[in-house]
Parts: structure tokens; C-alpha cells; sequence
């Protein structure tokens, strides 16, 4: 029985493990479930009798990736440091969740008008954001006039689409600037520090 159950995790993850690589080079709606298989080693059968369809997989997926994420994100918010270290970690896990999943800003894109709460319980392990301490410590700061005034969205909002717009337009970036996948890699790398630099001195009174 032990071992019949350390069979189905491990060929549970060989299947995580091979739909993560396919969605990565050909996104969920260019995903197939051949594909899947082929990667993983198995036949079409058996992934399915894991994983009725690519959107349950992609789902598994997507919750892995958030599950290492978002409770360093949640701890961070709420987390008794400095704004501009925070903003500095924000900026440095994120892009990191990037990197290793860059599948999900277009499955967010495309899926977040569908539903938006569902998305966003989906990113959050099935509660909202934890951002009312991260707000109230941004309005403290603007009070105590060592930022400028800033509403909390408009921090957040800069942070995030600063991040994500790289990834969504990695095409045309790539293209235009003629970048390899090593090169592109590495302009991430450069931009962590470009990102958080440029919101912290803008912040700057």
C-alpha cells in the first residue's frame, strides 16, 4: 500500500513537473495533453486518469507555484520592515516567481476578467490580499513626510506592472532587442534592482 501511494505521488509529480515545462514554452491554451504525456513519459491514459483535462493540471500547477510564493508575499506585507526594504523584497520575490512561472501573467490577463475573485482567491490560496498593513505603514510614512504623498494603489500598482510588463512582452522585447533567452535572463536580473531603485526614488521627497 506504502509503496503503491509513493508510485501515485511520484508519478503525480513527474506530471506537475512536465506540464509546468509545457505551459512555460507554449502557455495553457497552446498546451496539450499529448504533450504533457510525451514530456512526462507516460501514456495519454494515464495522465488523464491523474488529471481529467490541462485546465485542472494547469490549475495544480498555478496552486504550486502560489503556495511557495504568496505566504513569503502575505509575511512580507505585514512584516515589521523598513518601506523601502520591503518594497525591495516585494520587487525581488516577485520577479523571482516570474522567472520560474512565466506562464502566469498571461493566464492572469486572460482569465481575470472572466472571474476576478476566483483569480485573485486562486493567487491568494482562497483568501484576499494582505495589504492593510502595507497600506497603513505607506500612509504613515507619507504623514511623517519621509515619502511623498502616494495613495497605497498607485505604490502597488507601479511596483507590479513594473514587474510584470517584461514577462508579458517578452516577444516583442526580445525582438527588438535582439535578446537570447541568456540575455533576456539576464536584463531580469538587471531589472530587480532597476525596478526598485526607480520606485523608491520617485518616493523620494
Amino acid at each position: 500500500m506504502v509503496d503503491e501511494l509513493n508510485k501515485d505521488q511520484s508519478t503525480e509529480q513527474k506530471i506537475l513537473t512536465a506540464a509546468k515545462a509545457v505551459f512555460i514554452e507554449q502557455g495553457l491554451a497552446g498546451a496539450r495533453m499529448q504533450d504533457i504525456a510525451d514530456k512526462a513519459g507516460i501514456n495519454k491514459a494515464l495522465l488523464h486518469y491523474y488529471f481529467r483535462n490541462k485546465e485542472k493540471l494547469f490549475d495544480m500547477v498555478f496552486a504550486e507555484a502560489a503556495a511557495k510564493f504568496m505566504p513569503r508575499i502575505s509575511m512580507l506585507f505585514e512584516a515589521d520592515v523598513p518601506l523601502f526594504d520591503k518594497i525591495r523584497l516585494f520587487v525581488d520575490n516577485y520577479m523571482n516567481l516570474l522567472t520560474e512561472n512565466p506562464f502566469i501573467p498571461i493566464f492572469v490577463l486572460n482569465e481575470v476578467h472572466k472571474n476576478p475573485e476566483e483569480v485573485i482567491m486562486k493567487i491568494w490560496g482562497g483568501r484576499m490580499p494582505p495589504i492593510n498593513e502595507f497600506a497603513a505603514q505607506i500612509h504613515r510614512e507619507v504623514a511623517a513626510g519621509t515619502i511623498k504623498p502616494i495613495k497605497p494603489i498607485h505604490l502597488m500598482l507601479n511596483m507590479i506592472s513594473m514587474c510584470i510588463f517584461p514577462f508579458v512582452g517578452r516577444p516583442i522585447i526580445t525582438t527588438v532587442f535582439n535578446l537570447g533567452e541568456h540575455g533576456f535572463n539576464a536584463m531580469i536580473e538587471e531589472r530587480k534592482q532597476q525596478v526598485a531603485d526607480f520606485v523608491i526614488d520617485a518616493l523620494r521627497p
